[in-house]
């Protein structure tokens, strides 16, 4: 292995691990050199290298910092946050925050049941870091199964998809500013930029659940590869 790829190895192993998380400096060029014994071109090379694939940002005069994990996610679809931490080679978690039972859907749902509705509120964590938080409403008409989930050991996303089929769905996806609990949760500035994404599915008309997600808005990118007809 050349020195090169050992520097690269060693940095990327301790950001996967979580011993760097983003934002944490990275050592000097002029250290790496000391370090490793090795020429100050071999360690721009490598930190270059980590640069080109996104586990760093190297910021003019003031050196090099572990970058913030960008998901990238289809527009269309109903993604698995967790899977699509998990295939960037993150330690992905969820955290349950609130639990509740609730007699109406909030007014974002249009064909609103009579019934009861399940309220749950998260975080999504990548290693030891906050991702996105999340706040949803399953009508348990449609779903009464999920009343008894436990939904502490599983995200309600990835329950969803793997249980119950949807045959409609809607993305609303907009800009906002991080309000005081999104700030406190997602461990950001209060009006920080953040990407919130709207999510509603139905099951032959009936809905299903409705899904509010908010990420740092330096976390997730949204991508739609198309052809023109």
């Amino acid at each position: 292995m050349t020195i090169e790829a050992r520097i690269r190895q060693d940095i990327e192993a301790r950001i996967r691990s979580g011993e760097w998380p983003p934002g944490t400096r990275i050592p000097f060029e002029h250290q790496l050199v000391t370090d490793y014994g090795c020429a100050r071109a071999t360690a721009n090379k490598a930190l270059s290298r980590l640069a080109r694939e996104g586990l760093i940002e190297r910021r003019r005069r003031a050196g090099s910092f572990v970058a913030h994990p960008r998901i990238r996610s289809a527009v269309v679809g109903v993604p698995d946050i967790g899977a699509l931490i998990a295939a960037r080679g993150e330690a992905y978690r969820w955290e349950l925050v609130s639990r509740s039972i609730e007699t109406s859907a909030p007014d974002e749902v249009e064909a609103r049941s009579a019934g009861k509705w399940l309220r749950l509120s998260g975080v999504h964590h990548a290693t030891a870091q906050p991702f996105g938080w999340e706040e949803r409403w399953l009508d348990l008409k449609t779903v009464p199964e999920a009343e008894t989930v436990d939904f502490a050991a599983v995200a309600p996303g990835t329950w969803l998809l793997g249980h119950v089929p949807w045959t409609d769905a809607r993305h609303r996806i907009s800009a906002m500013a991080a309000s005081p609990t999104v700030g406190r949760r997602l461990r950001v500035r209060t009006g920080s930029p953040c990407l919130q994404i709207e999510r509603w599915t139905w099951r032959g008309g009936a809905p299903v659940t409705f899904a509010q997600q908010i990420f740092p808005g330096d976390c997730y990118d949204l991508v739609e590869d198309f052809t023109p007809r």
